[in-house]
């Protein structure tokens, strides 16, 4: 029996630290782009929707009275963007308006079922091709649902679609949408384009630091993660059939990666040292992630005859801690030669592991300080026999 989606099903070691106050060099500066010229920036790639995103959520009456709005002349919320460079802007808030904007001027409104899809297609293109916007299996036309002003008075924009606008489809073109372009100005960027993604978003949408993660540092890596993750064995062991909502099931792979890599090269806080790794993982050539996507089917392979709950707990979580430390045991030996593993892991290994004294205490608090963090793993390497 498999569990569900929550990411409340991982044992979280990961944000047990204090977070540091810092003080930032930005500035924000305002822009008015209108409905056009929006839609133009959308479709070049100048503004991207990053991963962390939901897909969209509207139904067609939202959508349509954002559209209905903007043809009126009435206010509606700003956009805010992060300036990674010149050409590369990332919408920070607002995807749910945005989207609505291309998808009405596409004259085609996505189908519920097929949203996610849509945004991993969103995600690989950088926008939606035109052989999958005509596709009736994945859109719908969109035409304007709008309540009636009166009873028995119909909208005079109701059922429209972009194109049969008349004098109004230049009014909506033309309508200026502001927007916040926020820039960084010191040279940790990073930390500040972090910060800047968590206290905009933290409100509304409930960020993870994996989903902000995701975002800055997309990479092949990434994609690479994305990948495994998918995957039946991998799915099996963390006992959860689908992608976690809040990606808890790819912050699990990309800690055990990053302690098998950089684990001497650890410091608290273990978002920092996350962020760090990701960001170095996007100078990876498409050689190296296929060998650790490689090195990650082997220590699959080396696990397949262990129990499938072996790192559940007794109260139903995924426990990080035995995960990240019998992963890196085990591949260890496998990447410092660059290559698989071969021996396979026994359950004796782990349950030994999970009742180790030291390892419980390394476990148990202040668990993502370097002390502690160091003391699993060389309790990992004792007992299992990586290779």
């Amino acid at each position: 029996m498999t569990t569900d989606t929550a990411s409340d099903n991982y044992e979280d070691y990961a944000y047990d630290e204090a977070p540091s106050m810092s003080e930032y060099d930005l500035s924000a500066v305002p822009s008015d782009f209108n409905v056009m010229t929006l839609n133009q920036l959308v479709d070049n790639k100048w503004v991207r929707i990053p991963g962390f995103q939901r897909h969209f959520v509207w139904d067609l009456a939202r959508a349509s009275k954002l559209i209905e709005s903007l043809i009126l002349g009435l206010p509606v919320p700003q956009l805010f963007l992060y300036e990674q460079d010149r050409d590369r802007n990332l919408l920070i808030d607002g995807q749910q308006r945005l989207m609505s904007i291309y998808y009405f001027k596409q004259e085609r409104f996505p189908r519920k079922e097929c949203r996610a899809d849509l945004r991993r297609i969103f995600d690989q293109e950088g926008k939606i091709p035109d052989e999958v916007i005509r596709d009736d299996s994945y859109f719908q036309d969109f035409k304007l649902r709008l309540p009636a002003p009166l009873p028995g008075v119909r909208s005079r924009l109701s059922g429209l679609e972009y194109s049969a606008l008349g004098e109004y489809q230049a009014r909506l073109d033309l309508r200026p949408i502001r927007c916040i372009i926020i820039k960084n100005n010191s040279v940790d960027g990073d930390t500040a384009m972090y910060e800047v993604f968590n206290r905009l978003n933290s409100g509304g949408v409930n960020l993870r630091p994996q989903e902000i993660r995701t975002s800055m540092y997309h990479s092949g890596f990434y994609s690479m993660l994305n990948e495994i993750n998918a995957e039946a064995t991998w799915r099996e062991l963390l006992q959860s059939h689908d992608p976690d909502l809040h990606m808890k099931d790819i912050e699990v792979l990309l800690r055990g990666f990053a302690m098998l890599v950089d684990s001497d090269q650890y410091s608290p806080s273990m978002v920092k040292f996350l962020n760090q790794f990701s960001q170095k993982c996007q100078s990876n050539s498409p050689e190296d992630n296929d060998y650790l996507k490689t090195l990650f089917h082997s220590f699959l392979e080396a696990t397949s005859e262990l129990p499938k709950r072996i790192f559940i707990n007794t109260n139903n979580r995924f426990n990080i801690a035995l995960y990240e430390a019998v992963f890196t045991a085990t591949c260890k030996p496998a990447h410092d030669q660059r290559r698989c593993v071969v021996n396979a892991i026994s359950s004796e290994q782990v349950e030994t592991l999970r009742a180790d004294q030291t390892f419980n205490a390394a476990s148990q608090k202040a668990t993502t300080q370097r002390e502690n963090v160091q003391a699993r793993l060389t309790a990992a390497a004792g007992i299992i026999s990586g290779g």
